[in-house]
């Protein structure tokens, strides 16, 4: 019967709307077979048209994945916020938190300062990017040789993508991204109706057959992180970004989009495949990582097509990022003692990841993290590791959040994680792996 899968209605919507409750609240856990159009229709005495254009609305929404022979199922991170999403579990007490992707507060400037003007009534909509801070943001992409004829702002690097997203792309259109890769971004496709075609990474970021494969999957945009990549530390380096370039050629009509977070404290050079060539381009940079996760600002490089999608959608919605945001921001980017202070973070960061990277590698653990604040370590079992560790005191996140097909492992944000300290995390890690019998891949 229809009720054994929580499914009712006798309309398209209605049936569709009957699966996301019952995804909600449960009782369509991911991963559940969903009935056949025929037999469902039997069952709620409607056509077999009337399912299937269902079905093909939860496609859409990314509530359902279909998988030929193998029937249609609940998509494993629906956008209905489920007990199987990816949101990251809350930190059990009384233990050291390394699973967050947060900066050091220690190198946080104060952020308590008042914005020194606060433009008048009617200013915002006449010049909604202060001139200043624009010139400022120009520099800060062409400091990394990134075109910067195009630059406008957004509420932080998630509200640009996804904005972008909408602006080119269709509910149920594709797009490339990255596996393992950052979880927020691997919802955010899902909850626009937009279909993933995940794309392997290695250490020097998105795999060029995997891309190739993508593209011939029929993505429509692709969504990657130049260097501290999330989960896996990568970043291009000159010949990878040269073999992108050359899958992308093939592609012209292709949104490229880089999500380049950690701009001033990755602790490696930027290879970019914005300075390409590529016809459809942008790249996203935001200031949370390195002054501050309430400053929700994102500044944004782009062609020009991109630029008049993106600036068109912003003003139909919040119409403009707050001055007084862009006041503070501009005061903290043209500061001499914060930028000091963020130099300091890069540093440390840098010398953070390395230490843990090289601890596990004395204990036969390899770990990934070329650059910025994660490292991650290929594991068998993510819930045993994860288990042991908080056990020994350490609260690292489970990959499972960031896969799409790729293979299990764990990331710890070693950006809160002194020196000192690695060789205790690599003792008790290698612990675990002992008391669990876990195996590892390169």
């Amino acid at each position: 019967m229809a009720t054994q899968y929580a499914i009712s209605g006798t309309t398209a919507k209605g049936i569709a709307a009957s699966v996301e409750r019952a995804v909600a609240d449960g009782s369509l856990p991911p991963g559940s077979a969903m009935p056949p159009v025929r037999r469902l229709a039997e069952e709620l005495g409607v056509s077999p048209g009337t399912v299937a254009t269902a079905y093909k609305e939860l496609r859409q929404r990314g509530i359902v994945l279909t998988r030929g022979r193998g029937g249609t199922v609940i998509a494993e991170a629906p956008a209905v916020g489920t007990s199987g999403s990816r949101r990251p579990p809350k930190t059990p007490a009384g233990v050291r938190s390394l699973a967050g992707g947060h900066p050091d507060p220690a190198f946080l400037p104060d952020l308590l300062p008042p914005a020194r003007v606060v433009p008048g009534p009617g200013s915002h909509r006449t010049s909604p990017r202060l001139p200043e801070l624009e010139a400022v943001a120009r520099r800060w992409f062409e400091r990394d040789g990134v075109p910067a004829g195009q630059v406008t702002f957004a509420h932080g690097a998630l509200d640009c993508v996804g904005r972008l997203l909408s602006a080119e792309l269709r509910p149920g259109d594709a797009v490339a991204m990255e596996d393992p890769g950052f979880h927020r971004l691997l919802d955010l496709a899902p909850a626009l109706g937009l279909r993933i075609v995940p794309v392997a990474v290695d250490e020097e970021g998105m795999r060029p057959e995997a891309l190739r494969a993508a593209l011939r999957a029929g993505a429509r945009a692709v969504v990657c992180m130049p260097r501290s990549q999330s989960p896996m530390g990568a970043c291009f380096s000159e010949r990878r970004r040269a073999e992108l370039l050359a899958v992308l050629a093939a592609a012209p009509e292709v949104l490229v989009i880089e999500d380049d977070y950690t701009a001033d404290t990755s602790g490696v050079p930027l290879h970019s495949l914005t300075t390409g060539g590529l016809p459809r381009w942008a790249q996203v940079r935001t200031v949370s990582k390195h002054l501050g996760s309430d400053l929700r600002w994102a500044a944004l490089a782009c062609d020009e097509t991109s630029l008049a999608r993106h600036d068109g959608l912003l003003l139909l919605t919040s119409g403009w990022v707050s001055h007084v945001l862009q006041e503070t921001v501009l005061r903290l980017l043209t500061d001499p003692a914060t930028a000091a202070l963020v130099a300091r973070a890069e540093a440390a960061y840098t010398a953070r990841r390395e230490a843990l990277i090289g601890e596990l590698a004395r204990r036969g653990i390899p770990a990934h993290g070329r650059s910025g604040l994660n490292v991650w370590v290929p594991v068998r079992d993510e819930s045993a590791v994860v288990n042991g560790l908080r056990s020994h005191g350490w609260w690292v996140a489970g990959g499972a959040r960031f896969r799409t097909a790729s293979a299990p492992g764990v990331r710890i944000t070693t950006a809160a994680l002194p020196v000192e300290d690695a060789g205790r995390l690599a003792g008790d890690f290698a612990a675990v792996l002992g008391e669990s019998e876990s195996t590892y891949g390169g």
